[in-house]
């Protein structure tokens, strides 16, 4: 009967298969080694760092452009990009520039960290429960979509002109965000890795904290980074309606300042630093954390 053995030139049975499966194990560590790699420092400033620099280049050379080629020779209308920068030249040598942004910032942060408390138990507890699910999550849907301006008047009304009234805003406007983004995580989990985590023991907390939650971490930033958004919305919507000067000088009461003194270079420092603050914080808090996330699942690859 003949041998169903695979030889090689060796006459060694077996050597092929040996050889086919150590090719291919030794292809996927190179591509796992690719994968998760640094890239060198010139192809980070070609990719990432040249672009955005290119963009602003073109954006401040068309702006420019209307106002030397007469289109826009109003500057009440549309400031030049020389007097605007004097705006933050100005702000910068009275020592006020970093008031606003702090002012703001130190609001938005701890009113998105008292969001994060509350959005996360309540996302998990819509979830999990079906009679939760049932009567909230169309409620939290609704509140997701209802503008964070609307908010303010009662807000008002209920707290007063203070940083109470700030915080109630913000936290109406974020944690719908953060509930929903952690339920859509929630639902999106295999029903595996639930079996496989009850049948290691890992039931009621000790299951949500080690099964459920990482295994909806996508979802779950992708709602902090909604919620995020939605915080800052709402809380510049508070700065620029309910301005008292009690309360201080952030970013929203600035754009409120340039516009009762009809000043659009001040209005555009307003608009120009909320837009830096909300890049600030997606690059630094937000986009690392997505990144990490990608990363662990094995899903951030270079091409």
């Amino acid at each position: 009967m003949a041998s169903t053995e695979t030889t090689t030139g060796t006459g060694e049975p077996g050597t092929a298969e040996a050889g086919g499966l150590g090719s291919v194990e030794a292809g996927l560590d190179a591509l796992e080694t690719t994968a998760t790699g640094r890239p060198p420092l010139r192809e980070t400033l070609l990719n990432k760092v040249l672009p955005p620099v290119v963009a602003v280049v073109l954006i401040l050379v068309v702006w420019q452009a209307l106002i030397t080629l007469r289109i826009v020779d109003d500057p009440t209308r549309l400031p030049s990009p020389h007097a605007v920068w004097e705006e933050f030249r100005q702000a910068w040598l009275k020592g006020t520039l970093l008031g606003y942004i702090w002012t703001s910032v130190s609001r938005g942060l701890l009113g998105f960290f008292f969001a994060l408390l509350i959005g996360t138990p309540l996302g998990l507890l819509v979830a999990r429960v079906k009679f939760v699910r049932a009567a909230l999550h169309p409620i939290l849907s609704g509140l997701q979509s209802l503008p964070s301006v609307a908010w303010v008047p009662p807000a008002v009304i209920w707290l007063g002109l203070n940083n109470s009234m700030m915080y109630a805003v913000i936290l109406l406007g974020a944690v719908p965000s953060i509930a929903n983004g952690l339920v859509s995580g929630v639902d999106q989990v295999p029903p595996l890795f639930l079996r496989a985590g009850r049948t290691m023991g890992a039931t009621g907390l000790k299951g949500t904290w080690h099964v459920t939650l990482p295994a909806a971490m996508p979802g779950y930033v992708a709602g902090l980074k909604q919620g995020w958004a939605f915080s800052w919305r709402s809380l510049m919507a508070a700065e620029i309606i309910a301005s008292f000067p009690d309360l201080g000088v952030g970013l929203g009461q600035l754009l409120e300042n340039g516009r009762n003194a009809s000043d659009m270079a001040m209005v555009f420092e307003g608009i120009l630093l909320i837009l830096f603050v909300g890049i600030a914080i997606d690059l630094l808090i937000f986009s690392p954390l997505e990144r990490w996330v990608l990363r662990s699942r094995g899903l951030l690859v270079r091409n």
